[in-house]
């Protein structure tokens, strides 16, 4: 069988990375012998190494420019972040307590009869506001008005026998005084009119009852306040002296909210007076502010009134009481309320916003401090409470530290960062100026 000879070009294409172009290289022809059962002969695995030589030497200054883009990235650094940070400054705060607690109206008067007898109308609009002797019932008067009359009847007889005594004991005792009379005469006349006298008493006693009777069968306020439901309505029976009630009135302005502080706290509070560390705040100047339950503060601060004497055996805490003024009733006897009490002042308190505290993996409570060098450090604290947005530090921070309240995302624990002042004003009237902005727009 003749021999054939094959001329084959290699060709090889590889990829550098960074470089969006394959590179092929082609090789000169080498001659290949095929032979019927044969294998390729030693002269084409020459020319394959050859082949692959000079693609090696082609391939050299690509990669010398590839390592010159790398060195060049690497002398392109990132600018360092910008975070903004506040710097601890130890002021004098007051210590505020938020406790919980109810409201309760000032004074609760249960409307009942005084006397029996039927309604015959009701003379109030339920919810509505009452004063001190506004009429609120009528019961029907006229068995009153029968019993007035025959009271005065009886004392207009009982005043005539008086009269009738009264000359009678004047006539015995001239009589006696001429000696034309007896003594006891005498004195049994002066007894007659003076049990005259007491008669005639009683029935102006009686005559009283019945005016008085007559009058509480109109049934009036017995205090100022917003009257509640109607539970009785006309032509029901109502009983004297009757456990069940016609109607409620409640005084709303002022109002009372009570609320409780654990005794623990309590003698925390006494402990830290007596140490030094907090600083007593002298009654009339205390504060006292309500949290409604949709986060607002109540426009008007309150005074506290007192702190009982005694301790709940069921839940340790005490109750306080505090006043609150209530002209436009938006306080309401039974609304759950936080109240925040001024109990002491912290003459070097640190504190820090709410958003410069992180928690970390355990649970405790860390910042971001940055050091003199501008590298972010992270520092454990411990917090105490949390008052209007910002936290009060008790261990981990000193005067002059700059901890980090915006950028977190931009670094890590140990990177260089540029720090700046935040600005807790701009940051808070930010919203503000964003929504004109978008009204000037519209």
């Amino acid at each position: 069988m003749s021999r054939r000879e094959t001329h084959c070009v290699a060709a090889t294409g590889f990829y550098f990375h960074g470089i969006n172009a394959a590179v092929f290289v082609v090789a000169p022809p080498f001659v290949c012998s095929h032979q019927s059962g044969a294998t390729i002969s030693m002269s084409g695995l020459r020319a394959q190494s050859a082949c692959i030589a000079l693609m090696l030497a082609a391939m050299a200054p690509l990669l010398a420019g590839c390592d010159d883009a790398n060195t060049a990235v690497a002398a392109v650094q990132a600018p360092e972040p910008d975070v903004s940070v506040v710097t601890v400054r130890p002021q004098a705060r007051a210590m505020v307590r938020e406790l919980p607690g109810r409201i309760a109206p000032t004074r609760v008067s249960e409307v009942r009869p005084r006397v029996s007898g039927i309604i015959v109308n009701r003379m109030f609009s339920q919810g509505s506001e009452v004063k001190v002797g506004d009429p609120l019932y009528q019961i029907d008067p006229r068995p009153f008005e029968v019993d007035l009359q025959s009271a005065e009847a009886a004392l207009s007889r009982a005043k005539a026998v008086q009269e009738q005594a009264s000359l009678q004991a004047r006539r015995i005792a001239t009589l006696t005084s001429q000696r034309a009379a007896p003594e006891s005469e005498n004195e049994k006349a002066i007894a007659t009119l003076k049990q005259a006298e007491a008669d005639v008493q009683g029935r102006e006693a009686e005559v009283a009852r019945a005016k008085l009777n007559l009058d509480y069968a109109t049934i009036r306020a017995p205090i100022d306040g917003t009257i509640g439901a109607a539970l009785v309505s006309e032509g029901a029976l109502v009983v004297q002296n009757d456990a069940s009630s016609l109607a409620t009135i409640q005084q709303l302005d002022p109002i009372y909210a009570d609320f409780q502080q654990s005794v623990t706290e309590m003698n925390q509070l006494r402990r830290a007076f007596e140490n030094g560390d907090l600083d007593r705040i002298a009654p009339d100047a205390m504060k006292v502010r309500l949290v409604l339950d949709d986060g607002s503060i109540y426009s008007v601060p309150g005074k506290l009134l007192f702190s009982d004497a005694k301790v709940d055996a069921y839940t340790g805490q005490v109750t306080l009481r505090g006043e609150f003024p209530n002209p436009n009733r938006i306080l309401l006897p039974g609304m759950y309320v936080r109240v925040q009490i001024e109990q002491g002042i912290d003459s070097d308190a640190i504190a820090v916003p709410q958003q410069a505290v992180q928690r970390n993996g355990g649970g405790g409570s860390e910042v971001f401090v940055v050091k003199a060098d501008n590298h972010v450090a992270v520092q454990p604290v411990r917090t105490g409470s949390l008052q209007g947005g910002t936290w009060f530090i008790t261990e981990g921070l000193k005067a002059g530290d700059k901890v980090v309240v915006e950028g977190f995302q931009k670094f890590a624990a140990g990177d260089k960062v540029r720090p700046l002042p935040w600005r807790e004003v701009d940051a808070a009237a930010a919203p503000a100026d964003t929504q004109q902005a978008a009204h000037a727009v519209r």
